[in-house]
């Protein structure tokens, strides 16, 4: 699959005059596209809602996109819930699926009416304690254990995954959740990351559509949906082959026939997470390379790091890099494309091939829409960037502004250290 940017040099030399880099540039025709075709995939479905995961990419200007197609809020902490609350999502349209959960969390959850997913089987207990009484509907995170994989070789391990109920626990706990006067239920779960197969989906289905017959008829519990979570993924690299959402919704949609509606299950809604799928491709970063450096290897320094873009530094993770005015030019150079964090791993991009590269040269780092912004940070003293959205006419919006030594130095209370410095 060719990686062709959605901004063009001559675009982002006109908002590089307004707005330096680096930032994080969105595609609102590519979301909105996006979006779309998850809502047509899936229409079959007559209680289908993808719940975007805040997670990935906590901005309300990108979320309420979102929303005009009928997304929700799948939240995991009590910011992104109330960031949800505020934008106009109200509750069922706010999925709070966390783990290791404080009290005050659960608490504002429930009070705002948000779906609470159990992550563990204590927590019945443990949520019972802080509400006094349960919430009618209830969904609860399912780990199979053991290791998921399937015919192309995608594989992933929930034995080791810190989340979800056991097979064992999760029966036991609607057993007691029905008891103690839980009405209706969902299941969820999430058991391979990234996957780039229309497989996926379906056979993640079968395996929860399979449990959830058992689980009524052993249980006598009233589901009412199943959530399929995310993990569909993204081709990251040139020679993968993109998801096909619409094949994706079919296979699903077999598969309900097969098991669901036989068991007079049909009327259950299935349910999406998605972060990475929604968001991830209609995103990139945008830095200039400020620096070369020629020693056992050739460096290329930009003035973005690992704070604007962690993925590479924390999982060894590939993002396609295009060089803007250079799209054509023969890859013929190996760099590797690093920040100026005082950490080895801050690079982009380890011995790439890609056109000789000029200080001044524009760099577009692809896919960084999902889980870019928002895993940032400040070590070093490093601020976020600026966030902007392309919109459909081809105006650029500011929809968060780059931080500020005042941002950095503002929760030292009491000390007022910014005013004493002079700029």
């Amino acid at each position: 699959m060719k990686k062709t940017p959605f901004v063009t040099k001559e675009q982002i030399e006109e908002i590089k005059k307004t707005y330096p880099t680096p930032f994080h540039i969105y595609d609102e025709k590519g979301i909105r596209a996006n979006a779309k075709a998850v809502k047509e995939a899936f229409a079959w479905n007559k209680g289908f809602k993808e719940y975007f995961a805040v997670k990935a990419t906590p901005n309300p200007y990108l979320i309420q996109i979102l929303r005009e197609y009928g997304c929700g809020c799948d939240c995991s902490s009590m910011t992104e819930l109330m960031l949800s609350k505020a934008i106009g999502a109200k509750g069922e349209d706010i999925m709070f699926s966390s783990n290791e959960t404080p009290a005050e969390e659960y608490a504002y959850a429930d009070k705002i009416g948000a779906i609470i997913n159990l992550d563990d089987f204590t927590h019945i207990e443990f949520l019972e304690k802080i509400l006094g009484k349960l919430p009618e509907t209830l969904s609860c995170r399912y780990n199979p254990g053991g290791i998921f994989e399937f015919g192309n070789g995608i594989m992933d391990n929930p034995g080791d995954a810190k989340y979800g109920f056991t097979t064992e626990q999760l029966f036991e706990g609607f057993k007691i959740l029905k008891a103690k006067g839980v009405k209706h239920f969902g299941i969820h779960a999430f058991l391979a990351s990234n996957t780039v197969s229309n497989d996926y989906y379906p056979i993640l289905a079968k395996q929860l559509f399979e449990l959830a017959v058992q689980l009524e008829k052993e249980t006598g519990a009233d589901i009412q949906f199943i959530n399929l979570s995310g993990g569909v993924g993204i081709p990251y690299k040139p020679e993968q082959e993109a998801n096909d959402i619409y094949a994706i919704g079919e296979g699903v949609r077999k598969v309900y026939e097969e098991v669901l509606v036989p068991a007079g299950m049909g009327d259950v809604s299935i349910y999406t997470e998605m972060g990475r799928f929604m968001m991830a491709p209609y995103g990139h970063l945008i830095t200039t390379a400020i620096h070369e450096k020629h020693t056992h290897k050739e460096y290329i320094g930009c003035d973005a790091c690992a704070v604007n873009l962690m993925r590479p530094a924390m999982y060894g993770a590939y993002h396609h890099i295009t060089v803007l005015g250079k799209e054509d030019a023969p890859c013929d150079h190996k760099y590797d494309v690093v920040g100026s964090l005082c950490e080895n791993n801050d690079k982009f991009a380890i011995d790439r091939m890609l056109p000789e590269i000029e200080k001044g040269d524009v760099l577009a780092i692809h896919d960084t829409g999902a889980h870019g912004f928002a895993m940032g940070y400040n070590y070093n003293g490093k601020l976020k960037s600026a966030e902007l959205l392309l919109k459909e006419n081809g105006d650029v919006q500011l929809i968060r502004r780059a931080e500020t030594p005042k941002d950095y130095f503002a929760t030292f209370d009491g000390l007022d250290i910014y005013n004493k410095f002079e700029f």
